[in-house]
C-alpha cells in the first residue's frame, strides 16, 4: 500500500480542498509563531524579577481571563457545560501547564537562544507521535522535510552560542515533548467546541496546575511574587507574554494542528529565531543573515513535506 505524507483521513477529500486546508493551515502556523515569538524578549525583561512559577501562573491567569468571555460568546453556555471538563483539564495540565513552566525554566536557566535551539526537535517529536498514534503515514519526502526542518532550525539559531545546557536543556525538551503531545490531543478530542474554545478549556487546565505549582513553591519557601513592585513595563510586557504569545499563539496554532497536524505545524516553529530577530530589529538589534538562512531552509523543508505527488510515485 502506498505511504502518505498526509495526516490519515476517513473520507476522501478533493485536490483543491487540500490545497486550501494546507493553505490556511500555513497561514495560521506563521501567524501563531510570530506571535509566539513575541513572547521571548518579554519573558526576558519579566524572569529579571519573576520567579518562573509565579509567571507561569500570572501569564496563564491573565490569557484565561480575557479568553473565557470570548469563549463563553462564541459557543454559548449549554456547550461550555457539556465539554470534556476532566478530560480537559488533564491535557492542560499536562499539556500546556507543565511545558510551560519547564519551557520558563529552562530560559530562566539558559538563554531564549538554547530554548529555541531545544525546539526545533518539536517535527521530529511530533511525527513520532502522529506515526504512534496512527494518525500520519511516512513518506520519503515527509521524511525529508523533517531533515531539512531541523537542519534549517539549527542554522536560524547558530549564530549565538548558547550559555549552557545540562537542567536547562533538559526542561526544554521534556516540555517540547508535552506540549507536542497536549496540541495533538486538544485539535483531536473536542470537536464540538470552536478553536477558541478548545484553546481556551486546555489552558484552564493549565492554570490549574500553575495554581497547585504555586503553592507547592510556597510551601517549600520559594519565591512566588516579583522581587520588585510592578510597574506600568511590566504589565505591558505580561500583557505581551500571556495575551499575544500565549492566548492569541494557542488558538491559532490549535487551529494549524487541525488543518496540518501537529507534526506539520510544528516545522514551523524553527522559524521563531527570525521572527524573534526581526522583532530585535524592530528594538534596535541587527539584521542577521544566518537565522534568515535557517528561516529559508525551514521554509522549503514545509514545502517538501508537503509535496502532494501521484500515489503511484510514492514508497510503497
Amino acid at each position: 500500500m502506498a505511504l502518505s505524507p498526509d495526516p490519515v483521513r476517513g473520507t476522501a477529500i478533493s485536490m483543491s480542498a487540500d490545497r486550501n486546508s494546507a493553505l490556511s493551515g500555513n497561514g495560521l502556523a506563521v501567524a501563531s509563531m510570530l506571535a509566539w515569538a513575541a513572547g521571548f524578549p518579554a519573558a526576558e525583561v519579566l524572569l529579571q524579577s519573576w520567579s518562573p512559577v509565579g509567571l507561569l501562573a500570572a501569564r496563564l491567569g491573565l490569557a484565561v481571563l480575557v479568553l473565557l468571555p470570548i469563549w463563553l460568546m462564541l459557543d454559548g453556555p449549554s456547550r461550555i457545560l457539556r465539554a470534556r471538563w476532566g478530560w480537559a483539564m488533564i491535557v492542560g495540565a499536562f499539556g500546556f501547564g507543565c511545558p510551560m513552566f519547564l519551557l520558563i525554566l529552562a530560559q530562566k536557566l539558559t538563554d531564549p537562544v538554547t530554548v529555541v535551539i531545544i525546539a526545533s526537535c518539536a517535527p521530529l517529536i511530533a511525527t513520532l507521535l502522529e506515526l504512534k498514534a496512527g494518525t500520519r503515514r511516512l513518506s520519503w519526502n515527509f521524511g525529508l522535510g523533517v531533515l531539512v526542518s531541523i537542519i534549517g532550525g539549527l542554522i536560524a539559531t547558530s549564530a549565538v552560542a548558547p550559555a549552557q545546557l545540562g537542567l536547562g536543556a533538559l526542561c526544554a525538551v521534556v516540555s517540547v515533548v508535552f506540549f507536542s503531545w497536549g496540541s495533538m490531543t486538544t485539535a483531536r478530542d473536542f470537536p464540538e467546541l470552536s478553536q477558541t474554545g478548545r484553546a481556551t478549556i486546555t489552558l484552564i487546565g493549565g492554570f490549574a496546575m500553575a495554581v497547585i505549582l504555586c503553592f507547592a513553591a510556597g510551601l517549600l519557601g520559594m519565591e512566588v511574587i516579583p522581587e520588585v513592585a510592578i510597574d506600568g513595563q511590566q504589565i505591558g510586557m505580561l500583557g505581551i507574554y500571556a495575551l499575544i504569545s500565549l492566548g492569541l499563539s494557542q488558538i491559532l496554532f490549535v487551529a494549524s494542528v487541525g488543518k496540518l497536524g501537529v507534526a506539520l505545524a510544528s516545522f514551523h516553529m524553527n522559524i521563531a529565531p527570525f521572527y524573534v530577530m526581526l522583532i530585535m530589529i524592530v528594538l534596535g538589534d541587527e539584521w542577521n543573515s544566518t537565522r534568515a538562512l535557517g528561516a529559508g531552509i525551514v521554509a522549503v523543508a514545509v514545502v517538501l513535506a508537503q509535496d502532494r505527488r501521484p500515489r503511484s510515485a510514492q514508497i510503497g
